[in-house]
């Protein structure tokens, strides 16, 4: 599940890195051969971009060390776990909602899957069956209650 999206991020960051040494260096040339930099937009959008460019870098290797550091062992085998799906009673709505929880990357509320940073995310990790989360939205607070819990690991094994 993490080695997707370590992938999907080193990609980035190679084509980051790409820019930064072949692409910017040429675009500042560029700009610095037509003259006065005081008042050359090319030359301040190129340079913006750069800094923008080593931002990202940063934030996409802290996220890849991150990620590098889940540990498979660490995941909980009978609560709610990243790579969980958790099935849940919405008792202020009355009806039965299925989450999948995932890391901030590959999560898409429209398909039900939520980051474990989310609200309702944070509120379902460490739950077992029968447990109540309570989730504090900007609307009040909602109770769900863990109806199912299938973990990263029943699904390792069911394979």
């Amino acid at each position: 599940m993490t080695e997707h999206i370590k992938k999907k991020l080193q990609e980035e960051i190679n084509a980051l890195e790409h820019e930064l040494s072949h692409e910017l260096p040429q675009e500042l040339k560029k700009a610095v051969a037509l003259g006065d930099l005081s008042e050359n937009a090319e030359y301040h959008m190129a340079k913006q971009r750069q800094e923008f460019v080593k931002a990202r870098l940063r934030q996409l290797g802290r996220r890849l060390a991150d990620l590098s550091l889940i540990n498979m062992n660490n995941i909980p085998k009978d609560k709610a776990g990243l790579g969980s799906t958790v099935k849940v009673y919405d008792n202020d709505k009355g009806e039965e909602i299925e989450y999948k929880l995932v890391t901030s990357e590959e999560s898409d509320v429209a398909t039900g899957r939520i980051s474990t940073t989310s609200p309702i995310g944070r509120a379902l990790l460490n739950k077992k069956v029968g447990d109540t989360a309570v989730v504090v939205t900007p609307n009040g607070k909602r109770e769900f209650e863990v109806l199912s819990l299938t973990t990263i690991h029943d699904k390792a094994e069911a394979v």
